[in-house]
């Protein structure tokens, strides 16, 4: 209630400039394994030679992490943003190379910092939580309690922490990103930098988001399962908008002289077949297993 009447009330400026700082709880997940017994010759060894399983579960997994790194609706957030934070400044919104190039370092960084932090998530849950017996997690507050007993009390209240602070994080950006995608759809005056009575529809779209997600919280359905189910439509989705935006980037009417370079059009069609495999190969054992 209190980011839902903040985000509304207040530009998302401000908002934002208090919401950054829970950025800093994310740093949590790269300590929680310091704080416990892990076998690092092994996590070396498996990160450099993973281990590869053709099953329903495994693919399932592989196209739910694809998916949240990749995710659709991280299109439309960081667009609108980038293009709301120039207006609120006033200034006139010129894509020159200096730009591109800032956006690129802004891209690149975010990107190691969060694969960083999935993989410190991903070894904590590995090689903390599954050697001890911990198999089935119904929600994160049992991932933050199972640590408690295996690795004390610090390493709980430095997960909670990281939960709490990106708990916070998600709910505009997941609301929000909705909203611009219905906005945009039914041509809706849109914007978190609007007053309420200026873009009603939009911010009613985030109002009822947010009221669904505390309901299926409420009425028992399993919040990681969500979770897992959405990354899996992200990872099936994500293949389609990769085309898309691979045509635009190619697209000299579009784009002028920053059209896509070899290795950018390289990388972007190895991640969409990689990401195409990997919905294609799900879907199948869906169906034949």
């Amino acid at each position: 209630m209190l980011i839902l009447v903040s985000i509304i009330i207040f530009p998302y400026q401000k908002v934002a400039g208090i919401l950054k700082w829970f950025c800093i709880s994310l740093l949590v997940y790269i300590a929680v394994p310091f704080f416990t017994d892990v076998n690092w010759p092994l996590v070396f060894r498996s990160t450099i030679i993973p281990h590869v399983n053709w099953s329903k579960d495994y693919i399932n997994a592989l196209v739910a992490i694809l998916g949240t790194t990749i995710s659709p609706y991280l299109f439309f957030w960081q667009a609108t943003m980038e293009a709301e934070d120039v207006q609120q400044r006033g200034a006139t919104l010129i894509v020159d190379k200096r730009m591109i190039t800032k956006m690129r370092k802004d891209v690149d960084l975010g990107m190691l910092f969060s694969n960083v932090v999935m993989f410190f998530i991903i070894l904590t849950c590995g090689s903390v939580l599954y050697p001890h017996g911990i198999h089935q997690i119904e929600t994160v507050e049992q991932a933050a309690t199972a640590l408690r007993p295996i690795a004390g009390d610090k390493a709980y209240w430095l997960f909670a922490t990281g939960i709490i602070g990106t708990g916070f994080l998600a709910i505009p950006v997941l609301s929000g990103s909705l909203s611009y995608m219905f906005a945009e759809t039914f041509n809706w005056k849109q914007g978190l930098d609007k007053k309420f009575f200026q873009a009603k529809p939009f911010y009613g779209v985030i109002i009822v988001s947010l009221l669904i997600g505390v309901l299926l919280n409420l009425i028992g359905i399993n919040p990681v399962q969500g979770l897992l189910y959405a990354a899996i439509l992200y990872g099936l989705t994500a293949p389609v908008i990769i085309l898309v935006v691979l045509h635009i980037s190619n697209n000299r009417s579009v784009m002028g002289p920053h059209v896509n370079g070899r290795w950018s059009n390289m990388l972007g069609g190895l991640t969409f077949i990689l990401m195409a495999a990997a919905a294609v190969a799900m879907l199948y054992l869906q169906f034949t297993s």
